[in-house]
């Protein structure tokens, strides 16, 4: 278990720096930021409960299988082996065939979903043999060790990195700072302190997309005054199996955001955390297909709503989108699809294009078997289509295998070069990989940041590509998110002290 988060994003701990600017202040405590326990609690990344359930598992299932009778470890074990080890071979083809890890899965992922079907095995085939305590033991067993393979992928993706984070989402609890719609006008020409998040249903203007209820973050700055000002948006875009709050539960990024308000003025632009699935496991890559006019919901529903309910900025070179894993991989291809709509782009970990397996699996699963409509999302061939374009700004914030280096830097660059964001001079940096995963991308995510930026500064894409060490979880996309903040914030026209747009 050790080995499988080394390292892990927390809002108690000092977090790196931003790429420009000071470092954040510490984070207020909870009682006085109106977080409560939402970010904090018992941690289901590393710590006291990820060994419990590891232990009780085992327990049980050592229990399970230990059965006195020659016809059970003659006939019987060798059932229940074989049952695990396909199972974990089932599974682990299912994960490659669909393409859906970004980087290799721990061995300890096969072999707990190995050992809940062995122990499964053993609780239909066990029942009338051994003692009562062992035929309780087998069937305790399997619920026992389902629970540490779901500990264990949790720890792989960083998912839920609280109990509390888990709670919250099983029960559907408000997010932090939540006020309904309707409350809004009450607090116009206040000083809220902090931001507020509502919960918005944006009904449908052209997408023919069945989406779930979406989120928007308006800052302190919003509130001031008799009307709303016209800040800038960004928008914000999860990974492949998602919820709209994941960058708010999963990826906790709003007391950096806070924070940051707080040093500002209040000021920061409006986030809107969009549904890009319909479904947890509807993986669209935010395309049009059988899976659903994803595309068209994020550009014809969600900008037109947001800019008329809440009096953000039209200007395109006010809107950005922020991606992290598929989500970046969006991001890329909505800027470069709709200049029109999103001048600036956060491409956290994303993929070459949008894939769902090989080429000719994405073509039949995403498009329907379309080979046109597969060039119509792909970014290199609509950069080529397109031609130049103008005021188009791109940051890709990527993954990279640890290398040994007499030198790494302080970011963990070749030869200590620092991070260097899109018109602005460089600086210094803490490394900031987290998990403690290999950093080895699948073909679609390796070399895909470079081989993208190569092509829009071709046809005039002003971007930058800062390679990190670490682990493809949400805890690093929080850090990728986090650290580019300032630097997007003043891109879309917002002052930042020390910064320039």
């Amino acid at each position: 278990m050790a080995d499988t988060i080394a390292v892990v994003f927390s809002p108690h701990a000092p977090t790196q720096s931003p790429p420009l600017g000071p470092p954040p202040a510490p984070h207020p405590p909870a009682a006085r930021n109106g977080y409560g326990g939402f970010h904090h609690g018992v941690s289901l990344l590393h710590g006291w409960v990820p060994q419990v359930v590891a232990f009780v598992a085992v327990l049980l299932l050592v229990i399970a299988f230990a059965r006195a009778t020659r016809r059970w470890w003659v006939l019987w074990m060798p059932v229940c082996a074989v049952g695990g080890v396909a199972a974990a071979w089932a599974a682990w083809d299912f994960v490659d065939d669909q393409g859906l890890a970004s980087d290799p899965a721990p061995v300890l992922l096969w072999a707990s979903v190995g050992l809940t079907a062995a122990g499964l095995v053993a609780a239909v085939v066990g029942l009338r043999t051994g003692g009562w305590w062992q035929r309780i033991a087998a069937v305790l067993a399997v619920p026992a060790a389902l629970l540490y393979t779901g500990v264990v992928l949790n720890q792989w993706v960083g998912y839920y990195p609280t109990v509390q984070a888990a709670w919250d989402a099983l029960n559907a609890d408000p997010l932090p700072h939540q006020v309904d719609l309707d409350e809004l006008a009450e607090l116009r020409n206040t000083d809220v302190g902090t931001g507020r998040i509502v919960e918005v249903d944006i009904p449908e203007a052209g997408s023919d997309f069945r989406h779930r209820r979406e989120y928007v973050y308006l800052p302190p700055a919003w509130f001031a005054g008799d009307k709303p000002p016209a800040l800038p948006a960004v928008m914000m875009i999860g990974g492949e199996f998602n919820t709209p709050a994941d960058w708010v539960r999963s990826g906790q990024i709003m007391p950096a955001v806070d924070a940051f308000a707080a040093k500002n003025n209040g000021q920061t632009p409006v986030l809107v955390f969009v549904d890009s699935g319909g479904s947890f496991n509807n993986d669209t890559e935010c395309v049009n297909g059988p899976r659903g006019n994803a595309a068209d919901h994020l550009t014809k529903d969600v900008p037109g709503y947001v800019e008329s309910e809440f009096g953000v900025a039209k200007d395109p070179a006010q809107w950005a989108v922020v991606g992290w894993s598929m989500g970046g991989t969006c991001a890329v291809d909505l800027a470069v699809m709709h200049p029109d709509l999103f001048g600036t782009f956060v491409d956290i970990a994303g993929d070459l294009g949008p894939t769902a397996g090989s080429k000719e699996q994405t073509i039949k699963r995403l498009y329907g078997g379309n080979a046109d409509a597969w060039a119509q999302f792909d970014p290199l061939t609509v950069m080529e289509k397109h031609g130049p374009y103008t005021g188009v700004v791109g940051l890709f914030d990527d993954l990279t295998a640890p290398k040994r280096t007499n030198n790494p830097g302080a970011n963990g660059a070749p030869n200590g070069q620092p991070r260097n964001l899109p018109g602005m001079p460089k600086v210094s940096e803490e490394q900031i990989g987290k998990g403690g995963r290999d950093g080895v991308q699948d073909a679609n995510e390796e070399g895909a940041a470079e081989q993208l930026c190569d092509a829009g500064r071709k046809v005039g894409i002003d971007c930058t590509v800062h390679t990190t060490v670490g682990g493809h979880t949400w805890q690093f996309a929080a850090s990728a998110f986090t650290s580019s903040f300032p630097w997007l914030t003043a891109r879309l026209g917002i002052p930042v002290p020390g910064l320039s747009s």
